[in-house]
């Protein structure tokens, strides 16, 4: 028993040390490693389509002399992200190109519009960096123009959504509005939050200087009355958005936007429409979307719930079982050390005599004369002998 006690404390120290360490491990994985999944991957690479059918002002048209609107015109937006330098632990800067085009025409003849957005945003809350890179670029012959002040979501959401409003950055109008919660609802099976945006009409012509945001043609070419007389418009541009966003990664699985664009002498009173047209996400998109909600969703989970459980259980196992091994490695060690110490001898002449009990199961016939002291007395008393048990007498024929 002596010899098992060595291995058998080392197993229990080893399993002590174990058990320490898994339950150190499992309190220390959901604070550090859920704290680096709820950031934004710098791997992203997002494409997302959206599709419907409206109407649209014929350009060459109204080029010639004449203000032509075509309708039920199929429209796809497409729009593609990925991650640019400057990025890093806590930062990531998106380019996001977005492009909207009639298909029913080919090549340069059927895009509508198309802009390159760089945004630097921060990997956790999905805001805007202040002092960071924020520009737009819309025509591929110049130079991208920076946007100061940028603020608002655009992309996605942040990790944990709340049920609440946000601020929601329009490119079109470069200017920010609230994005209102509306519901909690499913998509796929997947728990949404939907949230609601309205943007007033705004003139284009005071965001962007571009040629094509006012224009002055005779009123015969935009079709009102005044004959040839020059009319002076401007381009109008308002949106009703509607995004339903996974609460748990701030992916935003379904988009659509209600784009309405038109030229006008005054706000609220149209005259000539130039986009008229919702564009939800098509079906592919939002299956997309949602496996990359549930994917992300599955690894917070993954490491912020099951693991630090399993790693828990096996840490009080694992101490259970060393303090057990640990407690019962005691007593037969130090029952062997006893045996292996023998009896503890006395000191000449204080011995205690023995005592023997009435009961012993002793020969009646046999007187016990405890052995004295040589050192005291040399004679060495023997035991008394039963006549009896001699030999009988010798008897002469």
């Amino acid at each position: 028993m002596a010899e098992r006690s060595g291995p058998s404390r080392t197993l229990a120290c080893i399993l002590v040390g174990l058990g320490a360490f898994l339950l150190a491990a499992a309190l220390l994985i959901p604070t550090y490693t859920v704290g680096q999944l709820k950031k934004t991957p710098l791997d992203l690479e997002v494409t997302t389509i959206a599709e419907g059918k409206g109407d649209v002002l014929d350009a060459k048209a109204l080029a010639a002399g004449k203000a032509v609107v075509d309708t039920g015109v199929p429209i796809v937006a497409q729009r593609y992200v990925t991650v640019v330098d400057p990025s890093n632990a806590d930062e990531i800067t998106v380019q996001a190109g977005q492009s909207v085009r009639r298909t029913d025409k080919k090549g340069d003849t059927g895009l509508l519009s198309a802009t390159v957005d760089t945004i630097s945003l921060d990997r956790v809350s999905s805001m805007p960096i202040p002092g960071g890179t924020s520009t737009i670029q819309i025509d591929a012959d110049k130079p991208a123009k920076e946007i100061p002040d940028r603020d608002g979501l655009q992309y996605k959401f942040p990790f944990d959504a709340e049920q609440k409003a946000y601020p929601y950055f329009d490119l079109n109008a470069r200017s920010t509005h609230d994005i209102d919660f509306v519901e909690e609802t499913e998509i796929n099976g997947l728990k949404v939050y939907h949230y609601n945006q309205k943007v007033a009409p705004v003139d284009l012509s005071k965001v962007a200087p571009s040629a094509t945001n006012k224009l002055s043609l005779p009123a015969d070419t935009w079709g009102v009355p005044g004959g040839a007389a020059p009319v002076t418009m401007s381009r109008w541009y308002t949106n009703e958005r509607d995004v339903w966003v996974d609460p748990v990664t701030g992916v935003i699985v379904k988009g659509q936007e209600q784009l309405y664009q038109y030229y006008a002498r005054e706000a609220n009173n149209p005259e000539v429409t130039v986009l008229k047209v919702t564009l939800p996400f098509n079906e592919e998109t939002i299956e997309y979307q949602v496996g990359q909600a549930k994917d992300g969703a599955d690894k917070l989970s993954t490491f912020g719930r099951t693991v630090p459980i399993i790693l828990g259980i096996l840490g009080v196992i694992a101490l259970a079982a060393g303090i057990f091994l640990g407690t019962r490695g005691r007593g037969p060690k130090a029952s062997a050390d006893n045996a292996e110490t023998g009896p503890v001898p006395t000191e000449p002449g204080n011995a205690a005599e023995p005592t023997y009990d009435s009961h012993d199961s002793q020969d009646p016939a046999t007187e016990m004369i405890p052995r004295q002291d040589w050192t005291a007395d040399e004679t060495e008393v023997f035991p008394a002998v039963d006549p009896r048990e001699q030999d009988p007498p010798t008897t002469r024929l």
